[in-house]
């Protein structure tokens, strides 16, 4: 499973832009966020816990963590 294609069918599910993601992670994190960063951390793979908690917040998701029983 490649995590940036994950989040590119969630938005295209959703009706939402890269554009309106990375305008997403720039006001969540008070500083300049481009889509072609974006675009390269969804490609690479290296998309960070803070920027996926933005991500999925604004995809109208919620990310948890539980303990395998």
């Amino acid at each position: 499973m490649n995590l940036g294609n994950e989040i590119k069918k969630l938005a295209i599910d959703n009706a939402i832009t890269l554009t309106k993601l990375a305008e997403s992670i720039a006001q969540s994190k008070r500083k300049k966020y481009s889509v072609q960063n974006l675009s390269s951390k969804l490609k690479k793979g290296t998309v960070n816990l803070n920027e996926l908690l933005i991500i999925m917040e604004t995809l109208g998701y919620t990310v948890k963590f539980e303990k395998i029983k």
